[in-house]
């Protein structure tokens, strides 16, 4: 038998699936699917279309229900959602279903619940399933009817992607994170610059990164059209999921000579904090280059930037200091248990003196759901992937996209600033 072609860590967790040695980019394929995810936007649709097939869930273990967006129910509508989603749990008795108090954002919720693990083929009826890549594992985001064919099948089928490689090399300055990297890409390549690509990022800056920079990366690879964005999985990535990967799993990773379509590479050395400016992740500038942009909210939190090494940003440059009188901060940790650490640490504390309101966790006005939904004319520095026009309210709003310590100096300031601008 002849030596198997090299791969990349994208084609070779899809071969593994697939129960094949090697598949190669544009080939499809039917793969076996570890992880099943919806919330309570798009599992009302799937249960419908799984519910006319008429057979039981093919395995009630990897099917994971997180009613996230609208809750707590804002109304009667998204009440009637989230039981729709309840109901179909206890009926089919899903052991991963998460209720309010229990319930995260479901992006940080499956992950800090050992939920997936590294080799996993994961696929969620919602466009940032990619966030699961910072694991190593292959994940993205599919249509409430193939999850539901998926719900019946336990597979579903791919065509299997080409790689981009991004490797970013330097010493990035005490305010950039993976926000930054993530957004730079993204401004140089554009929103369609992976389009049904697997993001594959490496290099000595992804290794220093923690894993909540690392999910915050792979997170927003759909905002560059990317099928999927994965990290190759190291010893953090072990050490992260040891003590709460709740299966077995296995680490996949690159051969050295795997072909890519393109290589980037970045030196962030001299790279500043970056700003998403309406109305796309691409419309991207150093936060020196924003100018006067007077806002009237900020948003600390989302499936992005809601995790504890975000909010300890926050906290580091909101401390003693006070949101400025026109403006609304809205922080919002994204699981119940970062929300209890968060206590601990004294971060709500602080938020809370600063003059900013704390709410249990919900995605909320990342979608312009509730709890922070923008006016005509309003403009919001939110920590959140996407700033589409009308994303988070009127169409005539706008959205600035940036990481935790530049949202939390813009809230103390009034206008868009580096952490550096604010006394």
């Amino acid at each position: 038998m002849g030596r198997v072609p090299p791969q990349t860590v994208t084609q070779k967790i899809l071969a593994a699936h697939a129960g094949k040695e090697f598949v190669e980019p544009g080939e499809l394929v039917s793969a076996k699917v570890d992880v099943l995810l919806a919330n309570d936007i798009t599992a009302p649709l799937a249960i419908r279309e799984f519910e006319r097939i008429g057979v039981q869930v093919f395995d009630p273990a990897a099917v994971v229900m997180v009613p996230d967006h609208f809750t707590p129910n804002k109304d009667i509508k998204s009440a009637e959602q989230a039981k729709v989603v309840r109901d179909f749990a206890r009926r089919h008795g899903l052991p991963n279903y998460y209720e309010v108090g229990r319930m995260g954002i479901e992006h940080c919720l499956l992950p800090e619940q050992g939920l997936v693990v590294p080799g996993d083929v994961i696929i969620g009826a919602d466009s940032h399933t990619c966030t699961y890549g910072a694991l190593g594992a292959f994940a993205t985001g599919v249509g409430s009817t193939d999850l539901a064919a998926a719900m019946a099948l336990g597979e579903t089928w791919f065509k299997v992607p080409e790689s981009l490689k991004f490797v970013f090399a330097g010493r990035p300055g005490p305010w950039v994170g993976g926000k930054d990297l993530i957004l730079y890409a993204i401004g140089q390549i554009g929103v369609e610059g992976a389009l049904y690509c697997a993001m594959e990022f490496t290099g000595p800056v992804i290794d220093g990164l923690s894993m909540d920079g690392r999910f915050t990366i792979c997170n927003m690879a759909v905002e560059a059209g990317a099928k999927n964005g994965i990290i190759p999985p190291d010893e953090k990535t072990e050490a992260y999921v040891q003590g709460r990967g709740q299966r077995p799993y296995k680490l996949f990773k690159s051969d050295p000579d795997a072909a890519y379509k393109k290589v980037y590479k970045y030196d962030v050395t001299d790279l500043e904090p970056c700003v998403a400016f309406p109305h796309s992740p691409d419309n991207v500038r150093p936060v020196s280059e924003a100018g006067d942009v007077k806002i009237d909210q900020v948003v600390i939190g989302s499936c992005t930037n809601g995790r504890l090494e975000d909010l300890r940003v926050a906290a580091k440059v909101l401390g003693g200091r006070q949101v400025h009188k026109d403006v609304r901060l809205i922080i919002i940790p994204c699981t119940q248990e970062i929300y209890r650490q968060a206590l601990k640490e004294g971060l709500i504390e602080t938020f809370i003196a600063a003059g900013a309101a704390v709410s249990t966790p919900t995605c909320g006005p990342c979608l312009g759901g509730h709890m922070g939904v923008l006016a005509k004319g309003e403009r919001a520095v939110a920590t959140t992937n996407r700033n589409f026009i009308g994303r988070m309210g009127h169409p005539e709003s706008e959205v600035y996209l940036a990481n935790p310590a530049v949202a939390a100096a813009s809230a103390i300031a009034g206008w868009i600033v580096s952490p550096e601008g604010v006394r």
